[in-house]
């Protein structure tokens, strides 16, 4: 039976708000851009250097911006209009990546125009992202919050899924620099929903003006709140020890030999399992016991890792990196929620950008260590510990964070 708009009012509350529905929109389309520009640049680097090293230096590249400028960040979207920030965020993202096109259609690209423009481009997220999740809780109501972090969600993860698949597509042409055009492309789905939108957001009742004394309130209040702390350290340790995505270039040309094709199909695995346990969670209006569940699905994540760093088989890899996403889906989900419900409206940028820090850091350092291990021991064996490493780091916190094992929502 077809939905109706009702139905699907009903089904997804948050999208009848309308500027909701505008960065929604936008975002499901510009990101989808993002994410293929993403699977071509690890592709691109490793054409480049045939190096595990270099591409686990390209994971610090990107984290490093985040760490010097996610407190600016913060309290910039507190102290500005919010849409504006974005606004001029997502423009200098076009910009760069029409830079990375050209350099890239004219020959003249190498690894080290890699790494300057992922650093710059980082850079520049850094003020898209506190600006455009602290936003959100001011387009819903408190009571469509959850359902708004929940299709926003899965909009970044249908992304996930059509963008690497699309660009390994491209990139069996070997036409790089058609996916970092289309990137370029994308970004106008995003910039013009923002022009749209009516609303100014601006913080109320918090600092007006940018100050270090202002960056430091973010920290302190975080510090002062053991759930938020407990849930970003859970969050950096797994994806810290678990995050070994930038190998996939390894894993489809010298383990499995799938090519780019497969490569692109193995990139989009994760936001596959994502999707679909997106779609499978909206169906609960209700979700008990949260605290016990975030546990279990981060552990669940560790072991699909394990699975994927010891098979040999293109499908069982597949299937193993569906499972992380979709187990990191649920941990997503639980940890947004429970953050902006938990952070005063004045103190949300800041928050997001600390949490930014985590988010970033704990997947890039990951990258990072997982390259290295790699080039000293070989890819495999650098998922399978790293796996094994996350389940220990689950159970460390597990027992470290009796208030975040007995959140059920109850607050």
């Amino acid at each position: 039976m077809p939905l109706t708009l009702q139905a699907v009012r009903d089904r997804f509350p948050a999208l009848q708000y309308r500027d909701f529905r505008l960065l929604w929109s936008g975002q499901v389309v510009s990101l989808t851009g993002s994410r293929m520009q993403q699977t071509a640049v690890l592709w691109h680097m490793y054409l480049l250097t045939e190096s595990a090293y270099a591409l686990g230096a390209m994971a610090v590249i990107r984290l490093i911006p985040i760490v010097v400028l996610s407190p600016l960040a913060g309290v910039i979207a507190d102290t500005h209009d919010r849409r504006r920030v974005l606004l001029i965020a997502q423009c200098g993202l076009a910009l760069i990546s029409t830079a990375l096109a050209w350099i890239t259609w004219s020959k003249q690209d190498s690894a080290t125009a890699l790494y300057v423009i992922t650093a710059i481009s980082a850079g520049i997220g850094c003020f898209s992202s506190p600006a455009k999740n602290a936003m959100v809780p001011n387009l819903v109501s408190r009571r469509h919050l959850a359902n708004a972090m929940s299709i926003n969600i899965t909009a970044s993860h249908v992304a996930s899924v059509t963008g690497p698949g699309v660009a390994g597509l491209i990139l069996a042409t070997g036409s790089i620099a058609t996916v970092y055009w289309i990137n370029t492309v994308s970004f106008a789905f995003m910039i013009v929903p923002i022009l749209m939108m009516c609303t100014v957001h601006r913080s109320i009742g918090g600092v007006t003006r940018v100050s270090f004394a202002a960056a430091l309130d973010g920290l302190r209040f975080i510090k002062r709140s053991p759930i938020i702390r407990s849930a970003m350290i859970l969050d950096f340790t797994a994806t810290f020890f678990a995050s070994a995505t930038s190998l996939l270039p390894i894993f489809a040309t010298e383990v499995l030999g799938v090519g780019e094709r497969g490569y692109g199909l193995l990139s989009a695995a994760p936001a596959i399992g994502a999707v679909l346990t997106g779609a499978l969670m909206s169906t609960f209006p209700v979700i008990s016991g949260q605290g016990r569940l975030l546990f279990k699905a981060v552990g669940c994540y560790a072991l699909a890792t394990v699975v994927f760093g010891i098979s040999s088989s293109f499908w069982l890899t597949f299937a193993a990196l569906m499972l992380t996403g979709a187990f990191d889906t649920i941990s997503m989900v639980l940890r947004h929620t429970i953050m902006q419900l938990s952070t005063p409206d004045e103190l949300r940028g800041r928050m997001t950008s600390v949490n930014m820090m985590f988010v970033m850091g704990g997947p890039r350092l990951g990258e990072a260590e997982a390259g290295l291990v790699a080039g000293l021991a070989g890819a495999p064996f650098s998922v399978v510990t790293g796996g094994i490493g996350c389940l220990a780091a689950v159970a460390v916190i597990a027992w470290r964070s009796p208030a975040l094992r007995r959140y059920d929502g109850q607050r």
